[in-house]
């Protein structure tokens, strides 16, 4: 689970929910377009708060920034069906999202861990793409370590019986057995409660499935005409650094990892973050 550094937003940000051809979703949006637009899609129980430390440097460099709270997360919210959160729906959903953003100029997408699943599978599924880039962050081939897909199981097959309470509490026991958990500021750990039940329990079942079964579509992606940048922390115990080493090889990706970060570079290493998303995106490499 992503931990914002803070809760605070950059001046000129702005919280409000985007309207599309798919509904409403709730959004943080910063910047203005000068060199083009970003959608940033958050990962397995992250929302758009994950993003917020990004805002500032990537609207400061240029971009309009638009951090995204998907079906059934966070603020956003959706239907008590399982079948609403099936991958096609939910990568439907990031086309509209961009489709809705209007972006004059480039337009740039990002995916985090499962957020990654997502949007490669709208850009595999698109009939036509108007996206000039893709970024795939702590996000694999296919599903998740075995390990971590032994832990997802857990929690939805925990769902159903203990209800969204009951698997919040015994998550944090988990956490206070675990010396190496980081200390967590309150304001921060009362969001983290309140974004964990703002999320429909359906979407986390359906998604968390999602990331012990999906197979690997590499070669899908590496048929789609775009540029993209794999990246990620230099430790991760969801998808392992090599093989996103891998992965970025047989798509022909630029390739980035980022020292001090884990699984979320966003959260842990934000200048850094920022700067190779900068300077992927930048116009020279047009």
């Amino acid at each position: 689970m992503s931990r914002p550094p803070t809760l605070e937003l950059p001046a000129g940000a702005r919280a409000y929910r985007l309207s599309t051809a798919r509904g409403e979703f709730a959004v943080l949006d910063a910047g203005t377009a000068v060199l083009g637009t970003a959608l940033l899609v958050p990962g397995f129980t992250g929302s758009k708060e994950d993003f917020i430390a990004l805002l500032e440097p990537l609207a400061q460099a240029g971009y309009r920034v638009v951090a995204v709270d998907g079906r059934g997360q966070h603020e956003t919210g959706g239907p008590a069906e399982e079948s609403a959160y099936a991958q096609d729906e939910l990568a439907a959903d990031v086309l509209a999202q961009a489709e809705a953003l209007g972006a004059p100029g480039p337009l740039h997408v990002l995916g985090h861990s499962l957020g990654g699943l997502i949007v490669r599978a709208a850009a595999i599924g698109a009939p036509e793409l108007s996206w000039d880039s893709l970024t795939i962050m702590s996000s694999g081939p296919a599903a998740i370590d075995a390990e971590q897909q032994a832990r997802t199981r857990m929690l939805v097959e925990a769902l159903p019986s203990l209800g969204m309470e009951g698997v919040w509490q015994a998550m944090r026991a988990m956490d206070a057995e675990n010396a190496d958990a980081p200390d967590v500021p309150p304001a921060v750990g009362e969001f983290l409660y309140r974004r964990w039940m703002g999320n429909v329990p359906e979407q986390l079942i359906a998604t968390g499935k999602q990331l012990i079964t999906e197979p690997d579509r590499v070669a899908e992606l590496a048929a789609v005409p775009i540029r993209i940048l794999v990246l990620s922390g230099a430790i991760d115990y969801a998808w392992p650094p090599e093989w996103l080493d891998d992965m970025a090889l047989r798509l022909g990706a630029r390739r980035v990892v980022v020292k001090g970060a884990e699984h979320s570079p966003n959260v842990e290493q934000p200048e850094a973050t920022a700067e190779a998303l900068i300077d992927f995106w930048s116009p020279k490499d047009e």
